[in-house]
């Protein structure tokens, strides 16, 4: 088999007559989820579940098994070692690096250098390290069954000699505005995984670009779209979509099938947005009643951004934060226990704090009853 040709960008003769009422149902979708967001006090913490979700489920896709209360629970201490320890790692990098590039593009647009530092954020002491991290790859590579040799290859990715060319090309594509900015974020993650030019990683890191392309374009006033339910539920269409581009060069089958996700996730995020939004209200009242705090915003803020967590590091967070008295905080917690707004995970022991969940959150963050 032979290594991949990339398609010059833009592309040309796509079928804009098939493809206009999804185009057109796609931002109407992704238009009134954006509306949700703008109304949003604080969304990085309030949709810090959101992006937990995310990282888990691209990873997913990519073989990597484990749930978002394990997640928090490694976050909080909880599983410390093991191959648990391993895949939750991974996850954490990919949420590491959808962060570190949201603040990168406050400033800057998207080039080949953030890439690789995603990149190398990504394969951070996990499985991949030894797979040249932040760094585009210089040998062949391909895609099949393990060990299988280059000639039974399912596809090749470029000859890394005119890989450069085509990254080159890919990155002027991304600061170019097409005839339609959702048909260009389909092309931009397509065309990055057809590339394919790290030696591992590659479809976390074209996951990630789709909120970050849509933000840069100022299609989203936040990066937090994500996509990657709808993609790891089609898994299989998802890579056969892919795989007809190289072999078929149907790019109107895969913008359709893109479009189709977008609409199908805009509608989901938006009704979980709701649902994390309606309980933030609930419990902005149900805390401040229950404690008669003047710090029950700031202790809820805390809860949103880390739902499973040890006392001492909520209490140390509030003191650097705001300033709030450890034993202040330590009082406020054991409230929230009485109350059942907080669950005791493991009891504290010694000079060991206690841990503690936000159930409610972290069962709407699974979608389901986990705790």
């Amino acid at each position: 088999m032979n290594p991949y040709i990339a398609d010059t960008l833009p592309l040309q003769d796509l079928d804009y007559q098939m493809l206009f009422g999804l185009v057109g149902s796609a931002n109407a979708e992704l238009a009134r989820y954006d509306g949700l967001l703008q109304g949003i006090p604080n969304p990085a913490v309030m949709l810090s579940p959101l992006t937990t979700q995310e990282a888990v489920l691209s990873s997913k896709i990519e073989g990597t098994q484990a749930t978002v209360d394990e997640v928090l629970e490694q976050e909080a201490g909880l599983i410390k070692e093991g191959e648990k320890y391993k895949d939750i790692q991974e996850i954490s990098n990919y949420r590491e690096a959808l962060f570190r590039a949201a603040e990168y593009l406050h400033d800057y647009p998207i080039r080949l250098g953030l890439i690789r530092e995603i990149h190398k954020i990504l394969l951070n002491s996990v499985r991949g390290k030894s797979k040249t991290p932040g760094e585009f790859r210089i040998d062949q590579n391909w895609i099949g069954r393990a060990g299988c040799p280059i000639e039974d290859a399912s596809f090749v990715p470029p000859d890394p000699v005119r890989l450069h060319d085509f990254l080159s090309e890919w990155e002027e594509y991304i600061g170019f505005d097409d005839i339609d900015f959702l048909l260009q974020t389909a092309v931009v993650h397509a065309q990055f995984e057809l590339i394919h030019p790290f030696k591992d990683g590659n479809g976390r890191i074209g996951r990630i670009l789709i909120p970050l392309f849509l933000f840069s374009k100022k299609k989203l006033s936040q990066p937090m779209f994500y996509l990657s339910e709808y993609l790891e539920s089609n898994r299989d269409e998802y890579y056969q979509r892919l795989r007809n581009i190289s072999e078929e060069q149907d790019w109107n089958g895969w913008i359709a099938f893109f479009l189709k996700a977008i609409i199908y996730q805009a509608k989901e995020n938006g009704q979980r947005v709701k649902t994390i939004m309606s309980l933030y209200d609930n419990m902005k009242n149900r805390i401040h009643e229950t404690t008669h705090s003047q710090y029950s915003v700031y202790l809820l803020d805390a809860l949103f951004n880390k739902p499973i967590f040890k006392t001492s590091d909520c209490a140390n967070r509030l003191l650097a934060e705001y300033g709030i008295h450890k034993q202040t905080t330590l009082g406020l917690l054991r409230q929230l226990k009485e109350e059942n707004i907080l669950l005791e995970l493991q009891a504290g022991s010694g000079r060991r704090a206690a841990t503690l969940c936000f159930v409610e959150l972290v069962n709407r963050a699974e979608g389901h009853q986990v705790l």
